[in-house]
């Protein structure tokens, strides 16, 4: 049996970051890789297709992604369709779940622990559902399998032992560990949470489809994942997604005008393809006033944030000086209040403000 899985396409996503113009392209975007992923699903001719959850925003969908999302499916018909629900698309008494008059092909789990469904003779798919939008159980805890063949788990959780290295900020929704999956006679589980691809021998987490911030790097895409008899699965991966976003790093050093800076900054946004941020490091003239949001305009795509930037004032010759400046660097760096970074901050304010300049901002 061949199936599709995908999961964390996040429909209706806000991207607050990203201006309206550009925001409201990047959620076309995601509708229109909703509809790529349904063209595979077709071409290849799977048996079914596997949705781990975070199919849209529950705080911003609209009627119009219920339809969206009515349409795509029923065309697939009569390949099934199968949605195990997760925390930002969970299902509640408003879930947009409830409000759409689903096909016969659509199967939506809507109950918060393992129920199953035949997906053939001796091969049962078993899926849950988050019912609130955060503090789910894990679905695995004291599960065990009541029937024979091969079985199959879809639903939206968080591997304990990669939370802890995955991804950075990540909240452990339905938390499980892979040993679970032996335990409680589960062949192999299709999960969605992880936004970074997982392929692992009794589970896989296929990222999202789409990326829907920086720093989400790798193949976007789908995973076509071929069951055999004994419950072993092949995994081939389709990319589908549209967007392409680039995370830059370009050195300010040498750079003594604001112009020297959009100069360079330029040049790094002209080689990298899609939607670029870029992060500014080195030491910076210090007569140099540069703010990153200047230089970035949202509207195409051009992000720039500042990383770690030194301010290149001479130090060691100004803490000889017998000057007013002179006393107060000695002084500064002579605290043991401060750290490093708070004593150069505190010093090129107070540089600044000697010099009688008004941008004491320091980035």
């Amino acid at each position: 049996m061949r199936l599709l899985l995908f999961s964390d396409l996040h429909l209706d996503t806000p991207f607050k970051w990203a201006g309206p113009v550009l925001a409201r392209k990047r959620r076309q975007s995601l509708r229109d890789v909703l509809r790529t992923i349904a063209s595979v699903a077709s071409e290849v001719g799977v048996d079914a297709v596997l949705c781990g959850g975070d199919l849209y925003e529950q705080e911003c969908y609209s009627p119009d992604t219920g339809e969206l999302l009515r349409t795509t499916f029923a065309e697939l018909s009569p390949i099934p369709v199968y949605i195990a629900p997760r925390n930002h698309d969970w299902f509640g008494p408003a879930s947009l779940y409830r409000q759409v008059a689903w096909t016969p092909n659509v199967h939506i789990f809507e109950r918060d622990h393992l129920t199953p469904v035949a997906l053939a003779d001796g091969l049962t798919l078993w899926g849950a559902s988050h019912r609130a939008p955060a503090n789910t159980d894990g679905f695995l805890e004291g599960f065990v399998v009541d029937r024979g063949g091969v079985h199959l788990a879809l639903f939206h959780g968080s591997e304990r032992h990669l939370l802890m290295f995955q991804e950075s900020g990540k909240t452990p929704h339905a938390p499980f560990d892979a040993a679970d999956f032996e335990r409680s006679g589960i062949h192999h589980a299709f999960l969605g949470h992880y936004h970074n691809p997982r392929d692992e021998a009794r589970y896989t987490y296929p990222g999202n489809p789409e990326p829907l911030s920086f720093g989400e790097t790798g193949e976007r895409g789908v995973v076509i994942a071929t069951v055999n008899g004994d419950g072993r699965v092949v995994r081939e991966r389709r990319r589908v997604a549209i967007t392409e976003i680039s995370d830059l790093e370009v050195s300010v050093t040498g750079c003594f005008s604001e112009q020297d800076v959009r100069d360079r900054v330029a040049e790094a946004g002209r080689t990298a393809p899609g939607l670029r941020r870029i992060t500014l490091q080195g030491e910076l003239g210090p007569d140099v006033d540069v703010r990153p949001q200047d230089l970035s305009d949202p509207t195409s795509g051009l992000i720039v944030r500042a990383g770690s930037i030194r301010v290149a004032y001479d130090l060691e010759v100004i803490k000889q000086e017998q000057t007013v400046r002179g006393q107060f660097v000695r002084d500064v760096l002579d605290s043991t209040d401060l750290s490093k970074e708070e004593r150069h901050r505190v010093i090129v304010v107070g540089l600044r403000a000697l010099e009688g300049r008004s941008d004491l901002e320091v980035m």
